[in-house]
């Protein structure tokens, strides 16, 4: 039986439908009810040569530097749904099914990919093609999920931005096709969506597709149609026509708006997922103002405040967004894996959850909790417009406890 995709949503505005030069990007991450988000940062480093990485599943050759990233993650993997870089890449992942199975063979997972595109690639197309590459040295494969009763597998779609451009890449196995964007608004979800407007590609993709027997050379190549399991594509993205609407007026304002969408389906809560966490990038076009990346660090938006965070050298590590560590006695690191689930449940996670559920019937207290928090999200929005507003360069000082600072004041609130 064929795994079912979680319905995540990943979107990008470029100018001039994005206000004032920016490049806004949006995501939110459904994933099993239960699962555990954690915030976390990893500085630049140096490597030594011949040295390897452990990814979730497989080890791979390292790469002499990586950059400095911050991921929001499935706690209990090496890679990420969705993160940055140091260099204003932001890389988010769809997981998706096709009418090629995928692979239940342990190999690197699509949210590896992430981080390795990340901690590999100073541009989005660097990022893409370090992707690429992988896949095809060590194919893609696994389990998606911490669950020792059965494997989900799926292909994976990705969303890869810079302030420049974005690339849109989608896989099947180790054949993908990839778009590129540099204007408009863009969505992905967990169902294909690059139909005859592809840029790069897998060199052996259409041999591929024609040795299957899903498509003729004398028909034009539809990478959507061919690949999907049904006509449905072309349905999936919800969300892009009422950002299409705003040119001109969207901010980070609008895209949170958009992800705390319960009603259209965006902001997930159904029996078997959740959105398990979101993030937003802020990639301005003025290359001499600061990235700013907001992340949740907690289930539903509509529930959850976004929290500013800026690369600088000293950046202040946040313990209260990250989950325990359990080492080699890690389930998942075991085989058979997946034999027991530890509470990986981090800080800023329980007290979000029990505030939330203490009030889950006072419909005037979770009113006035939730005016509350929005106000200190308002906060942080106004000082990162005013440093982008700003001519003066970026004093790191300023931001280097910033993230801290703001999980610290909302473990407060929520106590």
């Amino acid at each position: 039986m064929m795994a079912l995709a979680p319905p995540s949503y990943s979107f990008v505005a470029f100018p001039p439908h994005a206000q004032d030069g920016l490049v806004i990007v949006g995501k939110n991450s459904a994933r099993p009810r239960d699962e555990v988000q954690e915030v976390v940062y990893f500085p630049a480093e140096t490597h030594e040569a011949g040295c390897k990485v452990e990814c979730t599943y497989i080890e791979i050759d390292q790469v002499p530097k990586t950059n400095a990233i911050a991921l929001s993650r499935p706690s209990w993997l090496w890679g990420a749904e969705m993160g940055a870089n140091e260099h204003g890449v932001f890389i988010a992942n769809e997981a998706i099914v096709s009418k090629e199975p995928a692979s239940e063979t342990e190999a690197l997972l699509g949210m590896d990919l992430v981080r390795l595109g990340l901690e590999r690639g100073a541009t989005a197309k660097e990022a893409l093609d370090v992707i690429v590459s992988l896949l095809e040295e060590h194919g893609q494969g696994g389990n998606y999920y911490e669950d020792g009763s059965s494997c989900h597998a799926f292909h994976s779609a990705y969303l890869i931005v810079d302030k420049k451009e974005a690339w849109v890449l989608e896989t099947i196995g180790k054949y993908w096709a990839a778009e590129k964007i540099t204007e408009g608004v863009k969505c992905i979800c967990n169902q294909l969506s690059l139909t005859t407007k592809i840029d790069a590609e897998h060199p052996e993709l259409r041999n591929y597709a024609e040795s299957q027997g899903w498509w003729s050379v004398d028909t034009e190549f539809n990478f959507a149609e061919v690949f999907s399991q049904s006509d449905s594509h072309s349905e999936c993205c919800l969300g892009k026509e009422s950002l299409e609407k705003q040119e001109g007026s969207i901010t980070v304002q609008t895209m949170m708006d958009v992800l705390r969408d319960q009603s259209g389906g965006i902001c997930v809560d159904s029996e078997y997922f959740l959105t398990t966490a979101s993030m937003i990038s802020v990639l301005p076009q003025n290359l001499s103002s600061p990235c700013i990346h907001y992340f949740t660090g907690t289930p539903n938006p509509s529930r959850s405040i976004f929290k500013p965070f800026v690369f600088v050298d000293d950046v202040k590590l946040v313990p209260k967004v990250q989950s325990p560590s359990f080492g080699d006695d890690d389930p998942v690191k075991k085989v058979p894996r997946f034999q027991e689930k530890p509470d990986r449940r981090h800080e800023l996670y329980k007290a979000h959850k029990w505030a939330w559920s203490a009030i889950e019937n006072e419909e005037d207290t979770r009113q006035k909790l939730r005016r509350t928090m929005l106000d200190l999200e308002r906060q942080g929005l106004e000082a990162m417009e005013s440093i982008l507003n700003s001519s003066a360069v970026l004093d790191p000082s300023e931001v280097e406890d910033l993230f801290y600072d703001c999980v610290d004041t909302e473990m407060k609130f929520l106590k």
